[in-house]
């Protein structure tokens, strides 16, 4: 089986398919900042054109330290953030900041944190149940009118959400937790692979493997030569043409090895056993 390599975000934000997670690099100290600086810009030298970050990962460190090792950023790299969650002193340590002046605030923040002058992809972390959708995503589409973003994504919807949203403004992405073994949301995958709507499975690479799913990766891996994670997101790849993977790691190792996964082929029998697998998920 042969999967497009690129994808069209929005229809003009032509990426490679497989891409770059950043929400691991969140540096204690100078030496690990250096590591992390290190594994951003040698995803950049092997090809990544997508890379995720959000307010959230460290509450704009992240999106601070991918401005330090990439800026200025070269051409065809895109880089997508998230708002809509504020850092609170109780409870879990965050809070849905939904309302329109705050976003509007959050994405004047982030513009300055990434120094770009317009957000390319901008995605909804999450949706705040206290506020009417139709409320939030109208200020994200001002701002797209505006010109400060490019394109409107969410992170973590529903069917109904997502259709809710759409009836706003243009849709752009989807950020969903997704994976071989976990395709809760294979219903939300589906609408997006009708309207065109590109697909970011978070934690794409399957998580507790065990007993006879570990084994039937792990057979696969043998038979083509590949590791069982580079196995797992080469089923990603296969299994919908709008999906993108954004593995993350803090590891140039790991790196190195997540983007070899776009040159795993599987044979149609390879990827039908795998598939099988969430039966017994």
């Amino acid at each position: 089986m042969t999967a497009a390599t690129t994808f069209r975000i929005g229809g003009d934000l032509e990426v490679r398919r497989l891409g770059f997670g950043a929400m691991h690099l969140r540096p204690e100290s100078a030496e690990e900042r250096a590591a992390c600086v290190a594994v951003a810009r040698r995803a950049v030298e092997l090809g990544v054109t997508l890379i995720d970050t959000a307010h959230l990962y460290g509450w704009g460190a992240n999106e601070d330290l991918l401005a330090e090792a990439l800026h200025p950023y070269p051409e065809g790299l895109l880089i997508a953030t998230k708002v809509g969650i504020r850092q609170t002193t109780s409870g879990e340590g965050w809070r849905h900041a939904g309302e329109p002046a705050d976003l509007r605030d959050q994405v004047d923040e982030a513009l300055l944190r990434l120094r770009l002058d317009r957000i390319e992809l901008l995605q909804l972390h999450r949706l705040d149940p206290g506020v009417p959708i139709p409320d939030q995503l109208g200020a994200l589409r001002d701002l797209r009118d505006e010109g400060k973003i490019g394109h409107v994504g969410l992170s973590e919807v529903t069917l109904a959400e997502l259709a809710e949203a759409r009836a706003v403004v243009d849709i752009a992405s989807v950020q969903n937790r997704y994976n071989l073994l976990d395709r809760e949301h294979e219903p939300v995958l589906a609408a997006c692979e009708e309207a065109g709507i590109a697909f970011l499975p978070w934690r794409p690479v399957a998580a507790g493997q065990s007993g006879a799913r570990s084994s039937e990766i792990a057979a696969v891996a043998k038979e083509v030569g590949a590791t069982p994670t580079q196995v797992v997101l080469a089923w990603l790849l296969a299994h919908s043409p709008v999906i993108l993977p954004i593995p993350g790691t803090a590891s140039v190792a790991h790196l190195e090895e997540n983007l070899g996964a776009d040159a795993v082929q599987l044979t149609r029998d390879q990827y039908d056993r795998l598939t099988a697998l969430a039966a017994d998920a």
